[in-house]
Parts: structure tokens; C-alpha cells; sequence
């Protein structure tokens, strides 16, 4: 009997379910839904529920609280992506009088324009949103915590800014743009700003004794572009796929890749635990692999979504309680279960269709002074330079026109890499942002900076 390629084994689909199980039970949730993902569209969906017969499926929705941000985030890069912005730009530039303009979009984007936390006033996740009915009433008389770019710092009130800049931009309310440009053209039907049956009634479950009592649901105003969509574990399923794809009626891969990049300051705690934010995405290590994605939470629900682009598989995780079971921990362990289960397959090795002599003519042995290198040509296109023993800077470099290349990744991120040949045509050496690498270690027909000692190698005595 021969399984589907795109089915999970029974096995795993077993240990799957116990995980969640396991998280709904010790975690005293009333119901807890989850989904997988791997090669693009969900492989997997269970629930647990504390209601006999009535467990959820896919089509359920959940508050999924901060998951919000990725969206948002998802419109601000459409807009850069049309030329309307830029990401350096600071707010001012587009939406003056907020008293915290100088603050970049980017800088908004990864929590590191110092502004505070929450909003001023009563718990804003638990009141009317009318409590809050602009801008300054979010922001308060004491916006900033922080110097601008000094540090990261979550802020919800800079993500409702984030959504004004949408409105004004676009001319139209942000959950209008939202749908338009993001939801309708992935399919997320079942994404909404308010609750659409059916869905899931969110629950405070009691600390200390097995009881519970039901959590307000508010609107939450200009708040909204920090918190307030409902959606289900279906639809975003599908919407990890995007962000791990990418598709070019919502967002390039491009962009995508540099929305998955760390952009805030990152202190010795977060270097410690693993986490670093980028551009309205999370990213953590766990179990060995980097995840990328966001969690989410307000009164009622905890949410996390994440992904091992390295592996090909995402987890979605939702729960209708204020606390309780740690959606990250559960999704992550979703995603080790199938890796480890059932790693993913490489494709299949195929030759180059064609190279040209002059990039073949680079590949090979390499010294940078001692140190020994090795540069490689894929059949992406694309020469990645590596050390033969030991740790070292690498990187994988893009061909350019003019025949230099340029980095995409590590120290060498945006250095050219520049072939430099002889009068006669032949290869001399490689400049890399100064660097001269050249066929032998310290190669005297190479122009090396600070010469070579015309007595050249020797031993001792």
C-alpha cells in the first residue's frame, strides 16, 4: 500500500494529534485547532475540545490577536513595492502631526521606533475601541519610551499608525484595503475584522480550579491594524504559504524574504533565547531550526503561526483561552514532528542547461592570504563561496550584467565580487570588497595588497 506524496503517514498524523491533545488538556483550553502545512497547502488538521461531539474543523473562526501585524505589514510592503514609499521614508513624511514622525516606516515596522508598549487609558484589548476614537488618543501624551532606532521595542500603537498610513495612502479604510489586496486574491474568505459564524466564544479559564467565564469581545477601533482579525486554521494555512512563497498578485518573494530578514536591534536576552523581529514577522530558533511567523493573543484567544522554511513545513496552532497552553511551543513541536518524521525530499539533481567558459573559468580553489576557499557554480545560476575547513564568512552571489556578481547573504550581503583579468584575457585574481582571493596563498602574480616577500615560503633554521 503506497501513500500519497502529500499525505502525512499514520504515524505521524498519531503523534500530531497527541501533541495537541497533550497542549489542550495540560493547558485547560477550551478548544485548541491546529493545522500543517508542507509543499504549499495544509497536509494536516485536528482539534481537541472540551464540548463532547463539537469539536472545531478548519472553518472555524478564532481571534488570532498580533497576527494581525503580518498583514498589516504585508500592505506596507505593497506600497514600497509600488514606488508610493519607501521604507527609510520617515512618517512624517506621509502622515504628519502625530508628534512621532521621526520615526521611519521600517523602523515602525520592527518595533524599533521607540514608541511604548500599549496605548494609555484603561486595557485597551478588554474597552471599546470608541474609547479611542484617534490617533492621539493611542499614542497619548507620552508616546515614546525609547530613542528612535536605539532598541526593539513592541509597540501596539506603532502598528495602528502603520494602518493609518495605509488609509491615507490608499484613500480607503484599512480592513477595505485589507480584503481587496490581500484576502480576496489569497482566497482567505473565512479572514474577517469582525466575527462571522462560525466561531469560536473566547474564554478566561480560572488559575487555580477548573472553571471559566466568558472574555468581552470589542472592537478595537483604530487599533485595528494590531489586533483584530478573526480567522480560521484553514485559512491560514494557506496564508503561511504565501508568506513562505510569496505570490506576485499580493507580494513578491522578494519581498517576502526581506520581511523574513531581522530588522530591530536585538538585545543579550533575545540573543540568548533565539528571537529577533523583522519586518512584521517573528523569528525564533527551536529545536535546532530557525521559525518564521508571528504569534498572536487577546482576552479569549492565544494564536501562533509559524514556519521551518528550511524543512517545508508550517503550523498553524489557535486556542479560544486568555492563557494557558503556549501556542509557539505547540506549533514548533508540530513542525519538528513531521521534519524529523518525514524530512523533506530534495529535489532532484540536475545539470546547468548551459554555462558560460568565463563563469566556469571561476570555480574552484581559492585563498584569501592562508585561508582556504571554494567557490561553486548551481544550477540556479548562482556561485556560493565557502571555507574548505572550518568556520568562515560564505555566501551565495547573484551575477550581475557588467560580469561582477554581488553577495546575498552574510558578511558579504551587497559586496561585489569582481573577476579581474590579465591584459591577455586570462584570470588573475578575484576582488571581493578589497579582498584579493587568488589561485595560490599569497600568489605572487596577484597583486597582493602589502606585497610579497620576494624570498617567498621557507621553513625554519
Amino acid at each position: 500500500m503506497t501513500t500519497p506524496q502529500d499525505e502525512l503517514l499514520p504515524g505521524t498524523r498519531r503523534a500530531l494529534l497527541h501533541r495537541i491533545a497533550l497542549a489542550q488538556s495540560e493547558g485547560r483550553a477550551p478548544s485548541l485547532v491546529a493545522a500543517v502545512v508542507r509543499g504549499g497547502k495544509a497536509v494536516w488538521t485536528a482539534a481537541r475540545t472540551s464540548v463532547e461531539g463539537h469539536a472545531p474543523d478548519e472553518n472555524v473562526q478564532y481571534r488570532i490577536g498580533s497576527i494581525t501585524k503580518t498583514f498589516t505589514a504585508v500592505l506596507v510592503l505593497r506600497l514600497r513595492d509600488e514606488g508610493v514609499l519607501e521604507l527609510a521614508d520617515p512618517l512624517e513624511k506621509h502622515l504628519p502631526g502625530t508628534g512621532v514622525g521621526e520615526a521611519t516606516l521600517a523602523e515602525l515596522l520592527a518595533h524599533s521606533g521607540g514608541l511604548a508598549a500599549e496605548t494609555p487609558g484603561p486595557w485597551w484589548e478588554r474597552t471599546p475601541g470608541s474609547l479611542r476614537p484617534g490617533l492621539a488618543d493611542v499614542l497619548g501624551e507620552r508616546p515614546s519610551a525609547h530613542p528612535v532606532g536605539r532598541r526593539f521595542h513592541y509597540s501596539n500603537p506603532g502598528y495602528a499608525l502603520l494602518g493609518a498610513l495605509v488609509e491615507k495612502l490608499r484613500g480607503a479604510p484599512w480592513e477595505e484595503v485589507l480584503r481587496r489586496e490581500v484576502l480576496e486574491p489569497l482566497g482567505l474568505r473565512r479572514t474577517t475584522v469582525r466575527a462571522q459564524a462560525p466561531h469560536a466564544g473566547g474564554w478566561a479559564v480560572h488559575p487555580w480550579a477548573d472553571v471559566m467565564m466568558p472574555e468581552p469581545l470589542e472592537d478595537l477601533g483604530v487599533m485595528a491594524p494590531a489586533g483584530q482579525l478573526w480567522s480560521t486554521s484553514g485559512d491560514l494555512a494557506r496564508f503561511a504559504a504565501f508568506l513562505a512563497e510569496g505570490d506576485d498578485r499580493v507580494l513578491s518573494a522578494g519581498s517576502l524574504r526581506e520581511m523574513r530578514t531581522p530588522a530591530a536591534p536585538v538585545e543579550a536576552a533575545d540573543v540568548a533565547s533565539g528571537y529577533a523581529y523583522c519586518l512584521g514577522m517573528e523569528l525564533r530558533h527551536q529545536h535546532g531550526r530557525a521559525l518564521v511567523g508571528h504569534t498572536g493573543s487577546l482576552p479569549g484567544f492565544l494564536a501562533c503561526l509559524t514556519i521551518s522554511l528550511v524543512d517545508d513545513v508550517g503550523a498553524v496552532v489557535l486556542a479560544n483561552c486568555t492563557s494557558g497552553p503556549a501556542p509557539f511551543t505547540v506549533a514548533a513541536d508540530l513542525v519538528r514532528i513531521v521534519a524529523e518524521a518525514e524530512p523533506r525530499l530534495p529535489a532532484p539533481w540536475e545539470p546547468l542547461r548551459e554555462v558560460e567558459p568565463a563563469v566556469l573559468e571561476l570555480v574552484g580553489q581559492w585563498y584569501w592570504g592562508t585561508s582556504a576557499f571554494v567557490l561553486r557554480l548551481s544550477a540556479d545560476g548562482l556561485v556560493s563561496l565557502e571555507p574548505l575547513t572550518g568556520n568562515g564568512r560564505r555566501s551565495r552571489f547573484r551575477p550581475e550584467e557588467d560580469g561582477t556578481w554581488v553577495g546575498l547573504e552574510g558578511y558579504y550581503a551587497g559586496e561585489s565580487l569582481k573577476p579581474v583579468r590579465r591584459p591577455d584575457g586570462s584570470l588573475s585574481h578575484l576582488d571581493l570588497g578589497s579582498f584579493v582571493f587568488t589561485r595560490q596563498p599569497y600568489d605572487e602574480a596577484a597583486p597582493v595588497p602589502g606585497g610579497v616577500d620576494p624570498a617567498g615560503w621557507r621553513g625554519v633554521g
